[in-house]
């Protein structure tokens, strides 16, 4: 009997033994796949000498290059998007070049979700917050005004309530030249009257609106910046410009001229040739993304609580349409065919700015002002990027 009764309990020591072990390596494995499970998640808490960026569309084109910037300067960021107009691969190359925990991290929201929204500032310690994410095509405003109203305007709102919730007191606003509508006299500074002319112009206009009422009863340090027409991609080629292919007819010159340059399209259709401008198309200023996200984090630098900032984003030099047509053709060695059509509904003839204030306040001057050389960037991108990054997670 006391064998038995040895052989048992030596056989249920044996059973504890290999259960404990096993339930050891689940927990080895666990941790080893991710380290947050068994640590507090570090976006979660403040850290000495780390500033955590809320990079809403951070998965977009100009957000995902303001990501990489801020990665490469050692901020913390947070990348919120819902991907209806952004691109996972962007945001899995930002992941695969900066890979170590507590780096960068992924949030898949939409914006208009309040609930949602304030649950990610709830469990986020987030220093500032850089709000990118907005639908941003004049001619599309012009079609679905309401949605650029909900989707620029109501989800700004959003942001903002949520930022108020949980004391986040520092705001980069990514604004427009389209605010200004089509002023009578140029250059533009940032004491043009804004007019704005489409829905697009006139959504961002509110969303500055609320912004500055909101700061007057605050301590927030905000800086507004209204850009020009953002052209270029990350020089080193990790990233580039992939927009939707049903949005073709509203994008981008510079996609429009790429499409036509790699047969995707049937040539380049200008709209609007009878402009009071010296070739008869419209003149736009061409500010390269790399100089855009420059601006970016400067203004973050130099935001000071209860202070508001507004700059103007731009080169200061016109270019028409025709002149951009030209650098085009000789970036990408292809001789486009270009078809002129009538206006654009909601399009302005002349616009370009004055950046002599941000010049003079945040010491930012674009520095990539070579249009032919920009778009000899991005077609190098385009060219190893047939299919941009792949389908996305929305699309998927």
């Amino acid at each position: 009997m006391d064998i038995l009764n040895n052989t048992k309990r030596k056989g249920n020591s044996t059973s504890r033994i290999l259960v404990a072990a096993l339930l050891l390596t689940v927990v080895l494995i666990l941790f080893k796949l991710s380290p947050d499970l068994i640590s507090p998640n570090v976006f979660s808490r403040q850290e000495l000498g780390v500033t955590h960026v809320l990079v809403t569309g951070g998965a977009g084109y100009i957000g995902s290059h303001a990501a990489l910037r801020l990665l490469k300067d050692s901020y913390r960021v947070t990348i919120v998007d819902n991907l209806s107009r952004g691109n996972m691969g962007a945001v899995k190359i930002l992941q695969k070049l900066f890979p170590e925990p507590g780096q960068l991290q992924f949030i898949y929201a939409d914006l208009g979700d309040a609930k949602t929204v304030n649950k990610i500032f709830a469990e986020n310690a987030f220093d500032a917050v850089m709000h990118f994410a907005a639908v941003a095509y004049v001619g599309e405003s012009t079609l679905e005004p309401l949605r650029y109203y909900h989707n620029i305007t109501s989800n700004s709102l959003v942001v903002l309530e949520a930022m108020a919730a949980h004391n986040v007191k520092t705001l980069i606003y990514s604004s427009t030249c389209a605010t200004y509508g089509e002023p009578t006299k140029m250059p533009i500074t940032e004491e043009t009257p804004q007019m704005p002319i489409n829905p697009y112009g006139k959504a961002k206009k509110m969303s500055e609106d609320i912004i500055i009422d909101f700061s007057k009863t605050t301590n927030m340090a905000v800086m507004i910046l209204r850009y020009f027409n953002v052209i270029g991609s990350d020089p080193a080629g990790r990233l580039g410009e992939a927009p939707r292919p049903e949005l073709r007819e509203h994008g981008r010159i510079s996609g429009a001229c790429f499409d036509a340059a790699r047969g995707i399209t049937h040539g380049l259709k200008v709209r609007g040739t009878d402009y009071k401008t010296a070739d008869g198309t419209c003149v736009r200023d061409y500010i390269d993304v790399t100089d855009l996200v420059d601006a970016h984090v400067l203004a973050l630098a130099n935001a000071k609580p209860g202070k508001v900032g507004i700059y103007n984003v731009g080169t200061g030099k016109g270019r028409s349409v025709k002149e951009f047509v030209e650098a085009c053709k000789k970036a990408t060695g292809v001789d486009i065919k270009v078809d002129y059509l009538s206006r654009r509904p909601g399009d302005y003839a002349e616009v370009f700015s004055d950046p002599s204030k941000i010049r003079d306040e945040l010491n930012w001057t674009a520095q990539h002002t070579d249009l032919q050389e920009s778009l000899e960037i991005a077609w190098k991108w385009q060219k190893a990027h047939l299919n941009g990054y792949g389908p996305s997670m929305a699309m998927a």
